[in-house]
């Protein structure tokens, strides 16, 4: 299974971006998709999961800010950022986890700055 993000980039503070990720090959059962972050000099950290149920899950420092959104149908899972800001600056990645797997994307950078 192999996970391709895209959709960073530079942004203004208090700009939008939409990251977006595809699952290609097999993923068996239900899964759980989600979106994580790294910024440098710190852990990965969680921002946003959707259950296989459909059920969305925040970091409280992005509520209000960000939506996750997936298409089962597509294998994809989506991250629109609005209002985003500098403390935002980090490195996304996708992540995809079943009841005895998980998978990671190569990350996507996103930089907050004027």
């Amino acid at each position: 299974v192999q996970l391709v993000e895209s959709g960073g980039g530079l942004v203004h503070p208090g700009g939008s971006l939409r990251l977006s990720c595809a699952a290609s090959g097999r993923i068996f059962g239900s899964y759980d998709m989600g979106w994580y972050r790294q910024a440098p000099g710190k852990q990965r950290e969680l921002v946003a999961t959707m259950t296989r149920t459909g059920s969305a899950n925040y970091a409280d420092f992005v509520k209000g800010r960000f939506s996750i959104s997936r298409d089962n149908a597509k294998k994809m899972v989506y991250l629109e950022m609005n209002s985003l800001e500098p403390e935002d600056t980090a490195v996304y990645y996708c992540n995809v986890e079943g009841d005895w797997y998980e998978y990671w994307g190569q990350g996507s950078q996103v930089t907050v700055s004027s």
